[in-house]
């Protein structure tokens, strides 16, 4: 069976991925430090796969430390998740973000041409874009400055894999540019597990709605939209884990040395923060209170993808609605409460 190593893949997009890998008949092998997930995930990927995956508890900025995960294992590709990711954070500390996400990379790209590894599949980002002209974006859609540390070290991240590919590297490899993942598998047996106070819509609302947090915040009804919240494009976590494994089995179709390209992984739809919320209380039956407040400096206006290069170049597409994502993750939600 192929092995593929997939760093972070204790956290929330990388356990989903190993499953999807797995149902591909992959086999992939965990790297994590748990500086940003939890040792229990591995036991709800057991529950699900019937079995103990391989992890190793190291951090990819180590590369005596890769070197021997690569000797031992002879992986035949990459998923490359683990990153610092929290926005605010990488404004407070931009070294921390620049060393730690940057590093992780090169330290994948030095070691893939001595053990034989031609296949890199990277955890890019829509915050690329940032609030780009047109909507939807495309690929070709121009990058734009962006307004944050985190948000720079994936447009850099994605500079360094293009440079080694045009340096003839011995490297195939697809950036996913994510929107906005969401949901949990539909066993509840994994899911998101946020530190500390949410910085993202969805964990948020889930606390509120168990409890843990007495309302939601909506920050901005003024904007340019039709309810005047932002606008984003969520996609269930399960689809977006497909998708790695789609990027992986097109490089290992492409008989070439050297391969680099780039796709959107959205559902090709934006939903505004009023709708999603509106979404959550129908399909789960529960009120959920909420006040209204000033936009958040930063946040943009709205943003969904184009994803016909990833509907006709992987063969993927989003299968499953923001419903189905938000009544997964309620059910995830409820056995943490």
């Amino acid at each position: 069976m192929s092995k593929i190593v997939v760093t972070g893949g204790a956290g929330f997009i990388g356990s989903h991925t190993a499953v999807s890998l797995v149902a591909a008949g992959f086999e992939p092998i965990i790297v994590d430090n748990f500086s940003n997930s939890e040792k229990n995930i591995l036991n709800g990927l057991e529950q699900i796969l019937g079995r103990r995956l391989t992890c190793y508890e190291a951090d990819c900025n180590d590369a005596d430390a890769m070197e021997t995960i690569f000797a031992s294992e002879r992986p035949i590709g990459i998923i490359h998740f683990a990153a610092s990711k929290a926005v605010g954070e990488s404004v407070q500390k931009p070294l921390l973000y620049y060393r730690n996400n940057l590093n992780s990379l090169m330290v994948m790209l030095e070691l893939m041409p001595k053990y034989q590894v031609h296949n890199l599949v990277f955890s890019s980002s829509c915050t690329v874009y940032g609030q780009p002209e047109r909507l939807p974006v495309t690929e070709a859609t121009p990058r734009l400055p962006a307004s944050s540390p985190y948000g720079n070290t994936k447009a850099m991240c994605e500079d360094i894999i293009r440079d080694c590919v045009a340096a003839v590297m011995p490297v195939k490899a697809i950036s996913l540019r994510y929107f906005n993942p969401i949901g949990a598998h539909p066993s509840a047996l994994i899911g998101e597990l946020p530190r500390g106070v949410p910085a993202n819509l969805v964990p948020y609302l889930l606390q509120v709605a168990a409890g843990q947090r007495e309302s939601l915040t909506i920050h901005g009804n003024d904007y340019n939209t039709p309810d005047g919240t932002a606008i984003r494009d969520y996609i269930h976590v399960m689809d977006l884990a497909d998708a790695h494994v789609s990027a992986l089995q097109l490089l290992n179709q492409k008989n070439t040395d050297s391969f680099y390209d780039i796709f959107n992984i959205g559902t090709g739809r934006g939903a505004s923060v009023l709708e999603l919320i509106n979404t959550f209380e129908e399909i789960n039956g529960i009120k959920l209170p909420y006040t209204l407040g000033p936009r958040r400096p930063g946040d943009i206006e709205q943003i969904y993808a184009d994803v016909s290069k990833a509907t006709e170049g992987l063969r993927w597409t989003a299968k499953r609605s923001l419903a189905d994502a938000l009544q997964d993750a309620w059910r995830w939600q409820q056995t943490l409460s």
